[in-house]
């Protein structure tokens, strides 16, 4: 796009995605790997084997992100394995978004390696269109900091994400108002951001295989399957997104608190299941304290040993900050809603549905009550302890023994701790 967009007539959005983050950090970090076929990849000793980044030479042999180790190592014998730096991502995403802070306050992250950047109203487009700023950005990043970047640029959110997804690495597409259906609709629904596997899948069951598709279907349909997701959606499609960039300092507020890792061997029995659960919900309700709030369902998501991915969620009898009742629903949960085909890799808890902690509630004549206090009573006293004389000093008898979790020591010649029932 050639064409300048004038400084007040319509919003200008940038989306800065940096190529292939983790692999050329690395690159960058280890000159050695230049020209070879990398991918980052987490500990295979933890069960976090699997393609977290790969660079473009991998990414030609048919290495994708997700992938377990041995699957890209298949597809590309001379893959080199390299093991994540945290630190170091978050130390160049600092600096990258600093350079995006000279041409807006408004920059929003999308996870360590992509921002959106507000450029409406800005003074930059009386003299600069949107496609050359990003162009500008692109070049900065790319002579100041040695990475690349793609950007999309656009009148919203949305399609600002979809334009520096369309072409990598280092490059700018522009998605203009005035003709973004000729752009946007004959690509796949998939690209629509938000719109994942599950979703596309159900789409495509509908023979909706397109954004255009998506676009000119009945929105009332769409509700009806998707519910008001569906609706969001179809907005999306529509170049409807009106959604602003909100500016650094922002801070979201919190929907939900949830805690999920991959366990080190297969879970193979309900006992195991049951004793990660309740490891898992002990943080939760830790950080509902700490934020104030209380949970009023419960969500679960169970990852068996083949991939497949399963969540389930279920109202609470009043809302909650005890994680003993958290593990407690979540647990039953799983024992009435999954159908164990196959062993379990991964698990997933999650309190959603959150109000505030301070917020009255209306009793009723079935539930405990009394059980209810016990328990705020009991982790309160416990979290005390754990504050003054560190994390490992308490914790329930059962939690003592193997529970197949990363980090989780049950050795019995460690130092004695307290328990409590």
């Amino acid at each position: 796009m050639t064409k300048d967009v004038s400084f007040m007539e319509s919003r200008v959005v940038l989306h800065s995605d940096l190529n292939n983050c983790y692999a050329s950090i690395e690159c960058m970090l280890d000159p050695s790997l230049r020209g070879k076929r990398i991918a980052v990849c987490g500990s295979t000793e933890e069960r976090h084997g699997i393609v977290l980044a790969k660079n473009q030479e991998a990414k030609k042999f048919g290495v994708k992100t997700g992938m377990a180790i041995w699957q890209a190592k298949q597809a590309c014998p001379n893959l080199t394995i390299v093991s994540p730096h945290m630190d170091q991502y978050m130390k160049f995403s600092r600096i990258v978004r600093a350079i995006y802070k000279r041409y807006s306050p408004e920059v929003e992250a999308f996870g360590i390696d992509e921002s959106w950047i507000e450029m409406t109203g800005s003074a930059l487009l009386r003299k600069k269109s949107g496609e050359e700023i990003a162009n500008e950005i692109r070049e900065t990043v790319k002579s100041e900091v040695g990475l690349t970047v793609s950007v999309g640029v656009s009148f919203n959110k949305i399609f600002a994400k979809l334009g520096s997804d369309m072409k990598k690495p280092d490059a700018v597409t522009c998605i203009p108002k005035e003709c973004f259906q000729e752009i946007v609709w004959p690509l796949p629904v998939e690209d629509l951001l938000y719109v994942g596997r599950a979703t596309t899948q159900k789409l495509n069951r509908y023979c909706i295989r397109t954004i255009g598709d998506l676009a000119r279907m009945d929105v009332k349909a769409l509700d009806h399957m998707l519910g008001k997701n569906g609706i969001m959606l179809w907005g999306f499609a529509n170049g409807l997104d009106n959604s602003r960039v909100m500016p650094c300092e922002y801070t979201p507020p919190v929907k939900s608190v949830g805690h999920g890792i991959t366990c080190m061997a297969d879970l193979e029995s309900l006992d195991e299941v049951r004793l990660v659960f309740m490891q898992l919900s002990q943080e939760i309700g830790l950080k509902l304290r700490k934020h104030g709030l209380a949970a009023q369902a419960v969500q679960i998501g169970v990852r068996d040993n083949e991939l497949n991915y399963a969540g389930y969620q279920c109202k609470l009898p009043y809302p909650t900050q005890s994680y003993t009742e958290i593990w407690q629903a979540g647990n039953q949960l799983f024992q009435d809603k999954h159908y164990w085909k196959n062993n379990i890799r991964s698990l997933t808890i999650r309190a959603i549905d959150l109000v505030p902690a301070s917020d009255s509630v209306q009793l009723d004549l079935w539930s405990d009550y009394k059980q209810h206090e016990r328990h705020t009573v009991i982790e309160r006293t416990v979290e005390d302890i754990r504050r003054r004389y560190g994390d490992g000093i308490i914790n329930y008898a059962v939690l003592t023994q193997n529970i197949k979790l990363p980090g989780i020591i049950s050795d019995e010649h460690q130092m004695p701790s307290l328990m409590y029932r």
